[in-house]
């Protein structure tokens, strides 16, 4: 079972108070323990298909390729609503939204496309027991560093990232928001052996 230590950290940025939940020494923008314990114990369907990534490392952009698989190429179904409210993020509760993502995911019909930035070890364990499809998508650390850095300095949810080389040194040390992005990657990389997993790399899809 994953180790959930009390909110190592409450960032004050503005007027947005960001809360950090650290599980087995990942942060994690996980609200409380509870919360925690409901995205560990998530049941997967057989035919659900899930979108992993590192922060910053076309999310976004793979889930409008898959979007348009799934909508044969239709734009304008493709444009029903913003990206962000299309497909739920497991662990993420958005402030903006009166549900949590991953209460948007149990209410969904099949089949689902989920996404989350987890590492393989914290995947609730129904994902492995159900066998679902999985696309990892993995992109260069160098440009997930500083795409990961102005993300900080955009996002008001998000700590503030002080100047470049602070966040360097986080970064290095996997002291970011889903911990180390080498543990990331290797560990996916690992996971793609013994389940179904589609591994990507950024920079072949941007080919």
């Amino acid at each position: 079972m994953a180790k959930v230590e009390k909110n190592f950290s409450t960032m004050e940025r503005s007027s947005t108070l960001f809360n950090i939940l650290e599980v087995d020494g990942i942060p994690l923008p996980v609200l409380s323990k509870e919360m925690w314990n409901k995205i560990s114990n998530f049941q997967a369907r057989p035919d659900d298909l899930f979108l992993v990534t590192y922060p910053k490392s076309g999310t976004t952009w793979m889930q409008e390729i898959l979007d348009m698989i799934k909508n044969d190429g239709d734009v304008e179904k493709c444009k029903r609503v913003n990206t962000l409210e299309r497909y739920p993020f497991l662990e993420v509760k958005f402030p903006h939204k009166e549900k949590s993502d991953l209460e948007i995911a149990l209410e969904m019909s099949s089949p689902r496309l989920i996404k989350t930035h987890l590492p393989s070890h914290l995947i609730p364990p129904s994902i492995w027991k159900e066998n679902c499809k999985i696309i990892y998508v993995a992109r260069n650390a160098k440009d997930c560093l500083v795409s990961f850095y102005h993300f900080h300095r955009m996002a008001s949810l998000l700590p503030d990232p002080q100047n470049f080389e602070e966040f360097y040194e986080k970064f290095m040390s996997g002291n970011v928001l889903f911990g180390s992005w080498f543990d990331h990657v290797k560990g996916w990389w690992a996971a793609k052996d013994t389940h179904q997993i589609l591994y990507l790399f950024y920079e072949d899809i941007k080919r």
